[in-house]
């Protein structure tokens, strides 16, 4: 995978920071596949929805409306 800048990434670089997105989120609005994907094109980061979506999956987090706390 690579960056904006042309950089080579790692998979397991997007993983970690999309855990700690994750982790840090705000659980009565939790984050969804889109707005994870912005803050990652944020980072400089050019990854698509479904593969924010395969990587959250391997991770082993539910969607957004599962992870919402009342």
């Amino acid at each position: 995978m690579s960056m904006d800048s042309g950089e080579e990434v790692s998979s397991r670089e997007v993983k970690r920071i999309l855990k700690d997105c994750v982790d840090n989120e705000d659980k009565k609005k939790p984050l969804t596949d889109d707005a994870l994907c912005d803050i990652l094109k944020e980072k400089g980061y050019n990854i698509a929805r479904r593969t924010v979506a395969k990587y959250r999956e391997q991770l082993d987090v539910p969607v957004a409306r599962l992870r919402k706390e009342l």
